[in-house]
């Protein structure tokens, strides 16, 4: 069973791998035998996760770049090519939701900084790696959505409408640059990573009794059964889907 699973010589590249959500998945791929590029906005952090991969026996690459930065994501994945050669996976893993007091005091600027990170990154490192693939050998692009994308976001309207531009990207993706390339979406709930530390948690965990079938948040390591599937041979017929992995929280 281990070997539906297997990323044996792969090249995987994960934004946001340091932390959270991330950091699970670049250690679970290095343990199914994948090398991992690391990529996040502070390098130390991308550091401190690639000594842990090139403890489990697998190469690692750290590099600290913007998600949101058009050029600067030109940049990365060139060093990545010319580290590793290709890349055979991509993992668009980075977000962020920053608080606002109200829906009318959300600024232009944060409204701009979550679209960037969530929407116009992935947008532009998918087609990066994507045109890349479909001159090679192929590969599979996963991105991480949110169950914001399809419920009411009170506190994340921005965040949410960016991550359903996510979700439409994902089969217009797979349209494009198909067959040799599957693009999919995992569409997360709730994970006690760390951000959840700034979350009222009592109030959480009321809720999600009352309203996630499995009442309760996810932890991260939850996430890698789903991206590993995603990447591996096993999905060689998935394409263009998006795939809660949310404790059914989505309604």
């Amino acid at each position: 069973m281990e070997n539906l699973l297997s990323q044996e010589g792969k090249v995987v590249l994960i934004t946001g791998g340091s932390r959270g959500l991330g950091h699970s998945m670049s250690l679970a791929f290095a343990a199914h035998g994948a090398d991992v590029a690391i990529v996040s906005r502070k390098v130390e952090n991308c550091e401190s996760t690639a000594a842990e991969v090139r403890a489990l026996g697998r190469e690692a690459f750290a590099y600290g770049v913007h998600v949101g930065n058009w050029d600067q994501l030109g940049e990365m994945v060139d060093a990545v090519y010319e580290r590793f050669g290709r890349v055979d996976v991509l993992i668009n893993n980075a977000g962020m939701s920053p608080l606002y007091p109200s829906l009318h005091e959300v600024s232009e600027e944060l409204f701009n900084k979550v679209v960037s990170v969530n929407l116009k990154g992935p947008f532009r490192l998918s087609a990066l790696v994507a045109s890349r693939m479909a001159e090679g050998n192929g590969g599979s692009i996963i991105n991480v959505s949110s169950t914001a994308s399809v419920n009411p976001s009170p506190g994340s309207e921005p965040y949410g409408a960016a991550k359903a531009g996510l979700n439409a990207i994902t089969r217009s993706f797979a349209y494009a640059y198909g067959p040799k390339v599957r693009v999919n979406c995992i569409m997360a709930g709730p994970f006690l990573t760390d951000i959840s530390k700034a979350w009222d948690l009592p109030a959480f965990e009321r809720n999600a009794k009352a309203n996630i079938p499995l009442q309760r948040g996810g932890q991260p390591d939850e996430v890698v059964g789903a991206a590993l599937y995603l990447a591996s041979d096993s999905a060689s017929f998935t394409t263009g889907t998006v795939m809660a992995v949310d404790g059914g929280a989505h309604k």
